[in-house]
């Protein structure tokens, strides 16, 4: 690579990376269907001609944001549910996980929540893609534990979906939790009470 192309590079990156940034400033207290391209080239300090070299349309850049949040998840899910099978163990290595997302990446966590229901059908289609993903790692595991002896793939499946879904009501619980100016102890607290609940739950299962 020349190093005059080299330094295209660097820029596209910056770029796109402030595209992206811009739309997240934006989407603080807003969806993503109210929200306009020139506002956030305007807030990325570039013409509005330069999104096009980065993304077709909104809605692609809002999957971006969503595979930018979510992708990298899966091996650290992946590594928590093959560490061990202890569900207590499990449970607050997850609640863990959701916690440090959701320190490191609030203005991710909240286009998430909110865009998982919202309006525009591509963003929350790769949502629901993503969440697939999570809820096929977790059934896996799941379904080779010796507690989900006989049970039906369909129920495994179930469970899986359950967990997946309490992980987004936990990253909702912080982030509500952050908006009151309390600290995260008391959804901390219930996050692990509702896991312990969900695995008590699980033993007394009869398919």
């Amino acid at each position: 690579m020349s190093a005059s192309t080299g330094v295209r590079e660097a820029q596209r990156r910056r770029t796109r990376r402030a595209l992206l940034d811009a739309a997240l400033s934006q989407l603080e207290e807003r969806s993503l269907g109210s929200l306009g391209l020139r506002e956030v080239t305007r807030a990325a300090g570039v013409a509005p001609t330069a999104f096009y070299r980065h993304f077709r349309s909104m809605d692609e850049l809002g999957t971006a944001l969503v595979e930018e949040a979510l992708a990298s998840l899966h091996a650290t899910v992946r590594d928590i549910l093959a560490a061990t099978g202890d569900p207590e163990r499990r449970g607050e290595a997850a609640v863990r996980l959701v916690a440090e997302l959701v320190r490191d990446r609030p203005a991710h966590v909240r286009f998430l929540v909110r865009e998982r229901h919202g309006g525009v059908p591509a963003v929350r289609e790769a949502i629901a893609g993503q969440l697939d993903v999570f809820a096929e790692e977790i059934s896996d595991a799941l379904g080779a534990d010796p507690v989900s002896a006989g049970w039906r793939g369909e129920d495994v499946t179930m469970l899986s979906r359950l967990l997946v879904d309490h992980m987004f009501m936990t990253a909702s619980a912080y982030l509500a939790a952050s908006l009151r100016g309390e600290d995260w102890t008391a959804a901390t607290r219930t996050a692990l009470g509702q896991l312990r609940l969900i695995h008590l739950g699980r033993l007394h299962w009869t398919a």
